[in-house]
């Protein structure tokens, strides 16, 4: 399996496939509101597709848009998590995974144990989202030090009130929603606040459902959560966005935020990651296409995440159709500082993961 993709693999897909898009005049077929596909032959068949929560929106729609266009073909749509998403994946349980971090080095390593070769497709980018109840007055803007103080293993039975976050709030319970340890929102946002992967607090609601963390905060008034940005658009109505200042201002989360890469460093990649040897059945083929079409990039921004840019999302579908397998990551699990330009350029992946 191979364990790193090079710069020339992936500068050589962007050429051929912008060329491939000039030749033609577009890159795939279309047709209305139904999702682009690379063939317009009958498709039937089964896909299993579980994973993160936070990709599991975009899984769905892609899904439901596709089975439009194909009656036969059947897709069964999870969410356990990016960790339990992952061990069905390397134990050869289900077709795609869905991730809202890279894969790590033991779940590369169980895949490579049970010869299950992957291919790596970055899909989106989202915004880790702070919320709170729609009554509190208070809590707009919070600061990074202060998240950390929050989130900390320190802060277990400690920090139980808002005061003990910042003197100038009130001196009412907190109550702390988030996503379990199987969570790839769990791991990013334990490294981009506390500095550690994994490093957290354990006295909080945690859960993987993220639908579960968005009513928890809404049934309280004195809490707060962090999970995907799809998630707070569903309940806007019931939860308050809290802005992150990472030393140059509060910032809140939004498309336009995350393409300009000023909410940081909350904002990060989300994929999918598809099983070689199941990517050879049209049906499975036809849904990781569809993940990766530029004429589809409308889902990801329905359902309120940022699309990639049209030549990443090309240089995307022709790695998937070249069958490159491997991680460019090497294993790394979740990676600081990407942008939705570091797809076209593996010395700025390179660059981050020092980073």
């Amino acid at each position: 399996m191979s364990g790193q993709v090079t710069r020339s693999i992936w500068l050589t897909a962007i050429a051929v496939s912008v060329s491939a898009t000039i030749v033609s005049g577009c890159a795939t077929e279309t047709a209305g509101d139904t999702p682009s596909t690379t063939t317009t032959a009958f498709i039937s068949g089964t896909v299993s597709v579980d994973g993160s929560s936070t990709v599991l929106p975009v899984s769905t729609v892609v899904s439901n848009a596709l089975k439009k266009v194909h009656s036969g073909v059947s897709v069964s749509v999870q969410a356990s998590g990016t960790g339990g998403g992952f061990q069905k994946f390397c134990a050869g349980g289900i077709d795609i995974v869905g991730a809202s971090r890279p894969i790590n080095a033991d779940e590369a390593h169980a895949c490579q144990g049970s010869k299950v070769d992957y291919i790596e497709l970055p899909v989106a980018f989202d915004s880790v989202s702070l919320v709170v109840n729609r009554a509190n007055s208070f809590a707009s803007c919070l600061t990074i030090g202060e998240l950390k103080h929050l989130w900390e293993p320190a802060a277990e039975k400690a920090v139980t009130q808002w005061n003990h976050v910042r003197s100038s709030f009130p001196a009412q319970p907190l109550t702390l929603f988030g996503p379990g340890t199987s969570s790839g929102t769990f791991d990013y946002f334990t490294l981009a606040v506390v500095g550690t992967e994994s490093s957290s607090r354990k006295d909080y609601s945690a859960s993987e459902d993220d639908e579960v963390l968005a009513k928890g905060v809404a049934d309280d008034p004195n809490a707060m959560a962090y999970f995907g940005y799809a998630y707070y658009r569903e309940h806007q109505d019931t939860l308050k966005l809290v802005a992150v200042d990472n030393g140059k201002g509060c910032v809140t989360p939004s498309a336009e935020t995350v393409a300009d890469n000023t909410y940081r460093p909350l904002s990060r990649p989300i994929f999918i990651y598809v099983n070689k040897a199941s990517a050879g059945r049209p049906a499975v083929r036809a849904l990781a296409r569809s993940y990766v079409d530029p004429e589809n990039a409308k889902y990801v921004q329905d359902v309120g995440y940022v699309p990639l840019p049209t030549a990443t999302l090309l240089a995307t579908g022709r790695r998937f159709d070249s069958g490159v397998t491997g991680s460019i990551f090497g294993g790394r699990g979740s990676v600081l500082g990407l942008t939705a330009a570091s797809f076209e350029d593996d010395d700025r992946i390179k660059s981050a993961m020092v980073r």
